[in-house]
C-alpha cells in the first residue's frame, strides 16, 4: 500500500517561501484560518502564534502549499494531497542542502519559465545545456542581496 506524505522544508520565513513555492508551481497557499480561529476559541493559541496575511490568520511559523486539483479538509484547510509544507527553525542552514526540486516544463519553454521565476526571486546560477538551467530560489529573507538559496533544477520535459 502506497503511503500518503508532505515534504516539509525548513527555513527562515515559511510565509514568504510558501508564497514563491505557490507561484512559481501552480500551487495554493492553504488557508488555517477556519482552524487557526477554531483554536483561538479554545484557548489554544494566541496572537502570538499567528498573523494576517491578505485578510486571514496564517500561523507565523508554519506555511504550506498545495496541487489545486486536491482535496482539502475544510475544518482546518488542510490539504490532503499534494503538498509542500514550510516550517520556521530558530537555527541559520550550516551546510548546503541535499535535496532540490527539478521543474519540468514543455518543449521550448525553458527561457521562458526560467525568466518567470527569476521574476519572482529566483537566481540563475548555471546553464547547464541549452534545456537545463540550475536556480536558486528564495530562502526566506526580504533582500535579495541578502538571501541565503537553495537549488531547484528547470528543465525541458
Amino acid at each position: 500500500m502506497a503511503l500518503e506524505w508532505k515534504l516539509v522544508i525548513d527555513c527562515a520565513d515559511p510565509l514568504q517561501l510558501a508564497r514563491f513555492w505557490a507561484t512559481a508551481l501552480g500551487y495554493e497557499v492553504e488557508d488555517n484560518s477556519v482552524l487557526i480561529e477554531r483554536l483561538i476559541g479554545f484557548g489554544a493559541v494566541d496572537e502570538s502564534d499567528y498573523t494576517v496575511v491578505d485578510g486571514h490568520k496564517a500561523w507565523r511559523e508554519l506555511s504550506a502549499v498545495r496541487h489545486p486539483d486536491d482535496p482539502v479538509d475544510g475544518s482546518s484547510g488542510t490539504g490532503l494531497g499534494r503538498r509542500l509544507l514550510f516550517q520556521a527553525v530558530p537555527e541559520a542552514k550550516q551546510v548546503k542542502n541535499r535535496l532540490h526540486m527539478d521543474l519540468h516544463v514543455g518543449p521550448g519553454q525553458v527561457d521562458a519559465e526560467v525568466r518567470r521565476l527569476t521574476e519572482l526571486g529566483a537566481t540563475v546560477l548555471r546553464r547547464v545545456e541549452a534545456r537545463h538551467r540550475a536556480a536558486a530560489v528564495p530562502r526566506g529573507r526580504t533582500a535579495p542581496s541578502t538571501m541565503p538559496w537553495s537549488r531547484s533544477e528547470v528543465e525541458e520535459s
